[in-house]
């Protein structure tokens, strides 16, 4: 399979010209012809006046669940879906409704972006399309796994998850520490607390991809793209900025959040970007064309930490409400709802394998013969025994898996969670199921982290400490 870059993406007219996708293209362009007529259609704005409506129509007065706006958006919804069916072009409006008000039509503004900005979505375009192509790729591999091995695989992994335990605990600030993250190999703990000023502290810490392990000690070691030029930034002024690491300069300030917005987080690939506000609402933008791909509305209280899965799909959030949900962007809605803690879930993160730790088992060496051709007097006495297995065969209960593929699956198998309980939880990513409860010293956690080879865990704790965890006995 030829690599997929930018410059081949372009001049690819496969795609556009299939009847498939000019069929799916004109669904969408239907869709979008509705919306835009659904926004002239006058409908009532007193409840009980649409709820009268509705049941006019022969529609349920109301859904379980439903606000009042919902209600009458969905009447809306009823009522553009009719005026499709029937061809009209113009649509009957409710003589109930209130004239009074004058509504402005509403239209689509664009605001220029800078050339940079142009260069900037371009670039992450071609790094991100090849990686994704890739972990594609490698999905299919693992698609065709035997289920035997698939439970092997987890009953390896998930034994170990079993088994992580207090390793230690430190001081680490004269303030609550707010944030940990691993360096990229895995030898660096860096937190970050609210020793700034007085009222600010430190919301987001995270390492460069390449820091401790080929960058400069005197470059730049934030949390930046996969593009590697570019960092992001969340605000309380209900905004996040894209920024040029090179050159210091703002490239995007966007907007979509009512409320301030808590928590960023990059997808591995580059090409995508997931923002956690406090109005409960969380969205997914695509750097490479600026526009939402997927927002995410179910929590009831501010969402506090997102994640992407190692998979590139499935994103997990940790809110105010107790909850984690697990997000699909494939058929873009909430697949499980995890009643995760007892109080506030700070942090969510994925374990994510880094390759660089791949260690391949080494199968042991024969042993010589002596000068008389035997292999040693107590070996020869062990191999004579009846119930010594042959060396020639499988032992039975013997993996049927790779390390190669044990490693590849591992990748997005768990996840762990910090909440204001004081505990630590880990969590298996393809069933949700609880693995592990961690305690912690602390009220609080604030704070969590797994590192890439897959045997430490960090927890940063409200009464200023950091914890760590390990599977190792």
């Amino acid at each position: 399979m030829a690599e997929l870059t930018y410059d081949t993406l372009m001049d690819d007219g496969n795609y556009l010209g299939s009847e498939r996708a000019r069929m799916e293209n004109q669904v969408i362009l239907n869709e979008l012809e509705r919306k835009k007529k659904a926004r002239n259609i006058a409908v009532p704005t007193d409840d009980n006046r649409v709820r009268a409506r509705l049941r006019e129509i022969g529609e349920p007065i109301t859904l379980f669940g439903e606000r009042p706006a919902d209600r009458r958006d969905r009447l809306i919804y009823v009522l553009s879906q009719i005026k499709h069916a029937r061809g009209d072009d113009g649509m009957q409006v409710d003589e109930s409704s209130d004239e009074s008000e004058d509504e402005e039509e509403e239209s689509e503004f664009y605001t220029p972006g800078s050339l940079e900005l142009l260069e900037a979505r371009r670039k992450i375009a071609e790094y991100s399309l090849p990686r994704a192509q890739k972990r594609v790729a490698q999905q299919l591999i693992d698609s065709k796994m035997e289920l035997g091995r698939i439970v092997d695989i987890r009953k390896k992994v998930f034994g170990e998850v079993k088994k992580f335990a207090i390793l230690g605990s430190q001081i680490g600030d004269e303030r609550p520490i707010s944030q940990v993250r691993f360096s990229p190999n895995n030898e660096i703990l860096v937190t970050g607390s609210c020793t700034l000023t007085s009222s600010d502290r430190v919301g987001g810490v995270a390492w460069h991809p390449q820091a401790t392990l080929n960058q400069s000690p005197d470059s730049v070691n934030l949390r930046i793209t996969s593009v590697r030029d570019y960092v992001a930034s969340a605000s309380y002024d209900t905004s996040w900025r894209l920024w040029d690491v090179a050159t210091s300069q703002e490239l995007l300030l966007q907007e979509g959040h009512s409320r301030e917005v808590y928590s960023i987080e990059f997808q591995n690939d580059g090409a995508l970007v997931a923002s956690g506000g406090l109005d409960a609402i969380g969205r997914v933008w695509d750097l490479r064309t600026g526009r939402t791909a997927m927002v995410l509305d179910g929590h009831v209280q501010g969402i506090y930490s997102v994640a992407f899965s190692p998979n590139g799909y499935q994103i997990a959030t940790g809110a105010g409400d107790d909850t984690i949900r697990i997000w699909d962007m494939r058929s873009l809605k909430s697949l499980y709802t995890i009643p995760g803690h007892t109080s506030n879930i700070s942090d969510v993160r994925f374990f994510q394998a880094n390759d660089l730790f791949f260690k391949k088992p080494q199968t042991p060496e024969p042993t010589s013969p002596d000068v008389n051709g035997d292999t040693g007097a107590n070996e020869s006495a062990v191999s004579s025994r009846s119930d010594t297995p042959k060396l020639d065969k499988p032992e039975a209960g013997s993996p049927t898996f790779t390390p190669e593929e044990e490693w590849s699956y591992r990748s997005g198998l768990f996840f762990a969670s910090g909440g204001y309980d004081g505990y630590v939880k880990l969590w298996s990513a393809d069933d949700w199921q609880l693995l592990r409860t961690l305690t912690t010293d602390s009220g609080k956690v604030m704070s969590v982290d797994i590192s890439s080879n897959g045997h430490m865990i960090a927890a940063g704790t409200y009464n200023r400490n950091y914890q760590l965890y390990s599977d190792l006995e």
